[in-house]
């Protein structure tokens, strides 16, 4: 009988290896949903709790959303406000052109939705002994195991993409001594039935609409009726006993199994999603044939067969990349709760901070696989069905966090569900930008959902302006498309699908400027996102017009598309204009306070550390401030930085990193994730009291999203390399307490992968793969020698590294350092080192 290694670990902690370190784990189960472990493969996801008598497992499936394609006109009347809104900011009139604005507004998203739970009891009279549970980042698989009146019970938990079934195997260390049922409940009506040999199936519907959770004036705030047939996503959810040595009954109310050894429970669930644009009812796919398939093709096979293929697919990802920082000693052993407060207290543990950069990526593989939907956020987690901000996708800042880890990390196949989803983005979008304002093109508003939602929300005039009418989500999804261009050098995809997105999404941009008074190019109304300003009249409002943000992200996409142009050698007309009008574009300020501006005017804040840090897009995942090229903006947005402070939620503060590792200040980031690692048991949706860690590793806002852990992971990424300034930059923002360390696998611009390992700081050993061919431009922090190594001449010219030139540069990174050129060919390996 296979047993779990990690108590002999335990026991045998003198005598391991110093190198090693312990899964994530516990020795008590978990006290609610912020202390369950996640467990998934992209499109199914379960919490375990690690109960003893009743454990529970929350199901999750990628699919399962409420609502049905959305209305393209839900408000007929809003494009004839939107000239009374530039007429009234022309005249400086902020509360009437917001009032106004508001009436530019459309129908709210859908709600991601919870499958159910499944409950297993075990009716034991004693207490446990030998309590632990885990989950091994390395195996993606997680474990309970207790010991009671002699017996050892052990549960194995893995969810196997290859065969698209949660395996849960229960054994017992005596013979005969296992005894459980298995029981179901949603919040969705069920119908249950018996529907083959130890199988129970629970069908059933999501609601036709779920409010959400801020919207508190309908009587029905979630509802499953709609007479049109059309929304309303089935589902189909099966739990069947694959193996055991037991007896079996079942019937509707569950299955039990009695006397035994050993039993495998294979559980798996469909939706009917048929597309962002095919009603999930009346047009959708037939979810009863696809979990019949999912549980014929695993029955056949043994659950070592099937625990392989799941370990291969998954390793296949999360064994591209290795960080060391350091050794933590007995601390790596802790328990992750105990674990967590020691290091608030006592500080020193560089194997949780490697950790915490694998638990991203380990979530990431979890939640997002190719061919399926993105991450939203919450991942794939989610127990309610009117979750916090409807988990869905928030286009303002936290859907495109979640993938920012995803090329660097060397996930790029991870990176499509994202850029796959924006087709249905834009082809809603294109309905908004003409029903809504007259315009080509496409755009996103401040938040989407399965269904590409991409009108401003609100509810026809009760949101806030402040968030609902940032129009500029289309401009900042782009930058994902052409990102995972320049990272995969994958020609066909640029031109058959990626460019046509970026270049639309441009266009709308083209048709949105209007010029001001002075005869620049400016976006009219203009927000940034979720912040106030205090005009000099003391007026308090969020719609003004060409806010830095908005401005970043137009010169953003029109420079991604001239490159992209470019490369595909189309478009020349169309480059020319965009070049034109980037000449144009109203500049970005330096405040009266030397740092970058917000807002048209240098008007102060309502809230000096509101959590959006939103003008400094402009620095990340912009490219448009870098301290090797145009360092007067640079120290105007270290200056933002200070006067927002470093507070903030769990995805503001992991946002303030990535910031931070930009500037080149890798002690400042570091202490930003120290805090992102601060241990929190705040709950609900008061945010106003900081983000930090729960005990399960996920990152509070509170209450949890999952950006917070792909921004933590993009941040250590960016500290050790970077590679969006001509050049690949290593170790740009090491901090001291990293001085030493290595990392493999890690992916730049260009098609470039690198291993290196540091020494006090410097570089002892580099290897460049270089999957594309080309020039290899290296920053690094001292000097190599080695034949292949050419001191750097000029501009780079690997097209991938071309940089737009843009008027406040006054540095080159050629100029400063240690720059290297190595000429590499396609699909070579080139060890450099110290001689």
């Amino acid at each position: 009988m296979k047993k779990s290694f990690f108590p002999l670990v335990l026991c045998l902690l003198p005598l391991c290896n110093v190198f090693a370190q312990a899964p994530i784990h516990y020795k008590q189960p978990a006290r609610n949903w912020n202390e369950a472990l996640p467990v998934g493969n992209g499109r199914l996801g379960v919490m375990t709790f690690g109960r003893v008598n009743e454990e529970l497992l929350q199901l999750n499936e990628e699919t399962l959303w409420s609502g049905g394609p959305v209305e393209k006109n839900p408000n007929p009347d809003a494009i004839k406000h939107l000239p009374a809104v530039r007429e009234a900011l022309k005249r400086e009139e902020y509360e009437t052109a917001s009032k106004e604005l508001q009436k530019i507004q459309g129908l709210y998203t859908e709600a991601y939705q919870p499958l159910g739970d499944l409950l297993i009891k075990q009716p034991f009279d004693a207490q446990p002994s030998a309590y632990f549970r885990d989950l091994d980042l390395q195996n993606a698989t997680a474990h309970t195991q207790f010991t009671i009146e002699g017996v050892t019970y052990i549960r194995e938990l893995f969810v196997s993409a290859p065969d698209q079934v949660i395996v849960l195997r229960l054994t017992a260390s005596q013979k005969g001594k296992l005894n459980f049922s298995a029981s179901t409940k949603s919040p969705h009506p069920l119908l249950k039935q018996i529907t083959g040999k130890n199988e129970l199936s629970m069908r059933g519907k999501a609601p036709a609409h779920a409010d959400p959770n801020y919207v508190n004036y309908n009587a029905k705030p979630v509802y499953y009726e709609d007479p049109s047939g059309c929304k309303g996503m089935r589902f189909d959810w099966r739990i069947k006993v694959q193996t055991t040595d037991g007896k079996v009954t079942a019937d509707t109310s569950g299955i039990s199994i009695s006397n035994a050894t050993e039993a495998i429970l294979l559980i798996t669930a469909a939706t009917s999603f048929n597309g962002f644009d095919k009603c999930p009812d009346s047009q959708g796919r037939d979810e009863k044939a696809l979990v019949e398939s999912y549980l014929k093709k695993a029955s056949a096979k043994s659950i070592d067969l099937i625990r392989k293929a799941h370990i291969a697919d998954y390793q296949k990802y999360f064994n591209r990349v290795k960080l060391t920082l350091g050794q933590s000693g007995e601390a790596a052993f802790l328990p992750m709760d105990s674990r967590l407060v020691r290091y608030a207290q006592m500080g020193n543990d560089p194997q949780l901070e490697a950790l915490y950069f694998d638990f991203g990526r380990y979530l990431l593989i979890s939640s997002s696989r190719p061919g399926g939907i993105p991450a939203n956020l919450q991942g794939i987690w989610n127990p309610m069905t009117r979750p916090p901000w409807s988990s869905n996708y928030t286009t303002n800042i936290n859907a495109q966090m979640n993938y920012w880890p995803a090329e660097a990390a060397n996930l790029s196949e991870l990176h499509t569900t994202f850029t796959d989803w924006m087709a249905g983005a834009a082809a809603t979008g294109r309905e908004t930008a003409k029903n809504f304002y007259g315009m080509s093109g496409w755009t996103v508003h401040h938040n989407s959902d399965i269904w590409g939602a991409s009108n401003p929300v609100g509810d026809k005039g009760k949101g806030s302006p402040s968030w609902a009418n940032w129009a500029m989500g289309g401009a900042w999804l782009s930058q994902h498309l052409w990102e995972h261009y320049v990272y995969s050098g994958n020609e066909s995809y640029l031109k058959n699908y990626a460019y046509s997105l970026m270049r639309d999404a441009a266009q709308f941009c083209l048709d949105w400027l209007v010029k001001d008074a002075n005869g620049k190019w400016i976006t009219s109304p203009s927000t940034s996102p979720e912040n106030v300003f205090i005009t000099d009249k003391g007026v308090k409002q969020s719609v003004s017009v060409a806010t830095t943000m908005d401005m970043a992200l137009v010169y953003d996409v029109f420079t991604n598309v001239i490159h992209a142009a470019e490369h595909l050698k189309v478009d020349a007309e169309l480059r020319k204009t965009l070049e034109e009008r980037l000449q144009n574009l109203f500049p970005l300020q330096i405040g009266k306070k030397g740092n970058l501006q917000e807002w048209y005017k240098d008007w102060e804040d309502q809230e000096p550390e509101h959590r959006h840090v939103s003008h400094l897009f402009a620095l990340h995942p912009g490219r448009y401030i870098s301290p090797l090229r145009t360092p007067k903006f640079t120290d105007a947005a270290r200056k933002t930085l200070e006067l927002r402070g470093d507070g903030g939620t769990g995805w503001s503060k992991s946002w303030k990193i990535n910031f931070w590792a930009r500037l080149h200040d890798g002690n400042h980031a570091y202490k930003l994730l120290r805090e992102l690692l601060k241990v929190t048991g705040v709950e609900g949706t008061d945010y106003a009291k900081g983000g930090g860690t729960y005990l399960n590793l996920f990152c509070a806002h509170p209450p949890f999203q999952i950006d917070g852990n792909f921004g933590g992971t993009s941040g250590i990424a960016e500290m050790l390399l970077q590679s969006q300034d001509g050049l690949i930059n290593l170790l740009p923002a090491l901090p001291d307490a990293w001085a030493t360390g290595e990392v493999k696998g890690l992916k730049a611009r260009g098609g470039f992968e690198l291993d290196m390992v540091w020494k006090d700081g410097k570089i002892t050993r580099l290897i460049v793969k270089s999957a594309l061919g080309g020039n290899c431009r290296l920053k690094l922090p001292n000097a190599l020698t080695n034949a292949k190594l050419q001191p750097a001449k000029g501009k780079n010219p690997n097209s991938f590294y071309a940089v737009f030139e843009n008027k406040y540069q006054t540095t080159t990174p050629e100029g400063s350092g240690f720059v290297y050129d190595l000429t590499t060919e396609k699909n070579k390996i080139y060890i450099l080192g110290v001689n």
